[in-house]
């Protein structure tokens, strides 16, 4: 096996950093300032993703990626602390709820600015944004259209939010408005719900609620996939698809930090797209990017191991290695709703048949928090107990037992089955080929791979277009109803052939349904966490996921790079950090 320090000093590496080192360090903190507290303005924060975007639309967003550089350009109502996760306002100046727990009177912060485009008809002037705006884009939210895929937020929460959606079916424009949404005034929103809920706070934090003027929605329609007009503290200036990003520093943004220094400090925002971990390692290391995200696999040990020694040696005193468990699950969905694993006996066999540990251990090097033996929901929450979920262990004897019982007994008749992936760095397919060879050696089954682009991924599992997918679900927002949310049944579309999401995996279960309701109508959190574990016993004796294992996030970050704190839902809010100002 490689190693990382092999990787570092190998002499054509050594020759590239000695001729561009100077100039690449130059150009990341290019024009900086001084600022208030020690901090500096200016400079280039360089990053990549390994997948490109599929859609920077807020109500679009279905995925991590998209979402990371979306909340760079967009704001909601609300936001999360990225130091503890907190819901804090964004957007909003303040907020009351009557004491029925059921009206939300919102009052929105003054002078916020929508970026300068071409939509708005002031000479591409960005205009303030109004209790307006928000009302559009929720009423948006409740509309059925193909680039709406995030009703869920106000779906049973937001009251009229059913009805209005039922009444836009086929592009019908209703002759009403939605009930739970009304405008007082300028500066104020006021939202109504249906009952009490627990998690709608959070739900306005979320990427589906952020807030885009009706102007850019109305001149780009589809097109906003990648033309983004939002409030935030940068805007979008460069798209090279399936190459890169840059965001610029919005001149007009309203924030300030507790110093009372004008936000952002950051000049710009350059996001590459690599998909080859190693290439993406190795261009960190000439001192093309400020941060690495997820080490490549052959790498971890070594990498662990030398940021590990006290005091730094080499190359690794320029580096911070930043590492905490994630609220991220990885695992196979099997295809419920038609096919060979609609037999639950035969997503039971699947299920016992793989071995997590030596995934976790052999095929990843360690590079996750636990393998996945308990249920979808990670071990993050502090009150949330996943050891008291009954998942699946490796057992060859059980795996047989119920593929036996579901006719196949010794694989004999059971067809070829295709697990599709995206590689997200070849990470994936390591993963894939190990499950491979440990369903044909326990259970005599065979799998081909087909690998496909993430955005195709993502489009096959909306329209379950698949028998085995590949799927990792990150949380939004802290809570484990994130993760329970993509198993309610009343999800589903009642048109087979429709895009559903997040359900994708199509399971409906009345008594898993039943107690997810009741974990979202609880009226404390110690009241929905018990019933949010009965519905998680539930869906996994029903088994419509592989669990593989819980993820773990591992960041190298230059030290320079100031006030970037990592997170267990790797949430990023680029707006107060900073590069330290180079000595001269």
């Amino acid at each position: 096996m490689k190693h990382f320090k092999q990787l570092i000093f190998f002499p054509f590496a050594i020759i590239f950093l000695l001729v561009n080192s100077c100039k690449e360090k130059e150009s990341s903190h290019s024009k900086q300032s001084e600022a208030k507290g020690g901090k500096s303005y200016g400079g280039v924060f360089r990053l990549s993703e390994a997948e490109y975007i599929k859609n920077l639309f807020p109500p679009s967003i279905t995925d991590n990626f998209s979402y990371r550089i979306a909340s760079q350009i967009y704001e909601g109502l609300f936001k999360f602390d990225p130091r503890n996760l907190k819901v804090i306002n964004s957007l909003t100046e303040s907020y009351t709820v009557d004491s029925t727990a059921t009206i939300y009177t919102i009052k929105l912060k003054d002078n916020v600015f929508f970026h300068n485009d071409d939509c708005f008809s002031n000479g591409g002037a960005g205009r303030e944004m109004t209790a307006e705006d928000v009302k559009y884009c929720f009423t948006q939210l409740c509309t059925q259209s193909g680039s709406n895929l995030n009703f869920i937020l106000f779906k049973d929460i937001l009251k009229g939010a059913n009805a209005y959606f039922a009444a836009t079916e086929g592009s019908k424009k209703p002759n009403f408005e939605v009930e739970g949404i009304k405008v007082i005034d300028k500066k104020t929103i006021q939202l109504t719900l249906e009952k009490p809920n627990s998690i709608f706070i959070y739900n306005l934090a979320r990427a589906g609620a952020m807030i885009y003027p009706k102007e850019a929605f109305e001149k780009y329609g589809k097109e906003m996939r990648i033309k983004s007009v939002g409030t935030g503290a940068f805007y979008l200036a460069q798209v090279d698809e399936g190459i890169s990003m840059i965001l610029k520093r919005n001149e007009k943004y309203y924030g300030v930090d507790s110093l009372g220094n004008k936000l952002p400090f950051l000049e710009a925002i350059d996001i590459k797209f690599i998909k080859d971990k190693k290439n993406e390692l190795f261009e960190f290391q000439k001192g093309n990017l400020d941060m690495l995200y997820r080490i490549p696999t052959e790498f971890i040990i070594d990498v662990v191991s030398e940021m590990g020694k006290q005091p730094l040696q080499g190359e690794y005193q320029k580096y911070e290695l930043q590492r905490s468990p994630e609220m991220l699950t990885q695992f196979l969905v099997f295809q419920t709703e038609k096919g060979i694993f609609k037999d639950k006996n035969v997503r039971k066999a699947i299920s016992y048949a793989i071995d997590r540990e030596k995934i976790l251990n052999f095929v990843l090097n360690g590079e996750g928090d636990a393998p996945g033996l308990h249920g979808v929901t990670p071990n993050v929450y502090v009150d949330y107990k996943i050891n008291k979920i009954k998942g699946y262990g490796f057992s060859k004897d059980s795996a047989q037992f119920f593929l036996k019982k579901a006719g196949y007994g010794g694989g004999k008749g059971f067809p070829k089955i295709v697990l599709k992936l995206n590689s997200e760095g070849n990470r994936n397919n390591y993963v894939a080929v190990e499950i491979q060879k440990q369903l044909k050696d326990f259970l005599n089954i065979d799998v081909e791979l087909e690998i496909i682009p993430f955005a195709e991924s993502i489009d096959d599992a909306l329209k379950g277009d698949y028998q085995l997918l590949r799927l990792a679900w990150a949380a939004d927002y802290p809570n484990p109803e994130n993760f329970l949310s993509q198993f309610y049944g009343k999800s589903i579309p009642k048109d087979p052939n429709a895009n559903s999401f997040p359900n994708v995996s199509r399971y409906k279960n009345k008594s898993f349904d039943d107690l997810y309701e009741k974990g979202i109508n609880s009226k404390s959190q110690e009241e929905a966490y018990i019933n949010f574990a009965k519905a998680e016993d539930v869906l996994m004796d029903d088994a419509p996921i592989l669990v593989l294992w819980y993820d773990e996030g591992y960041r190298l970050v230059y030290n320079y790079v100031k006030n970037f704190p990592n997170n267990a839902m790797q949430y990023r809010d680029l707006s107060q950090v900073y590069l330290e100002k180079t000595k001269k």
